[in-house]
């Protein structure tokens, strides 16, 4: 069975973020500007939203594909319908 996803790709853009995360740390204990912070905020929920996309991609092609190739229709449509809605969710 495949992986649902590229681990590899996933786990190099989370440590990514983990440092984007680490460095706004830095900026709040160092009182920089609120504006700056709020850049360096968005620009690491714009990158957890993109991470995101990458896993429901790798949902697509590799777990529902693979659950309709082996004839389990309604159990995959109801997993992709549960991922579609816990990824709508990311605000």
């Amino acid at each position: 069975m495949k992986k649902c996803m590229d681990v590899e790709s996933v786990t190099k853009r989370l440590k990514k973020i983990e440092g984007q995360i680490r460095g706004i740390i830095k900026m709040v204990e160092s009182d920089k500007p609120c504006e700056e912070i709020l850049i360096q905020i968005g620009s690491a929920k714009s990158a957890l939203h993109k991470t995101g996309q990458l896993i429901l991609e790798g949902h697509l092609h590799h777990c529902v594909t693979e659950g309709i190739l082996h004839g389990d229709q309604d159990e995959t449509i109801k997993k992709l319908s549960s991922a579609l809605e816990q990824f709508s969710r990311m605000v």
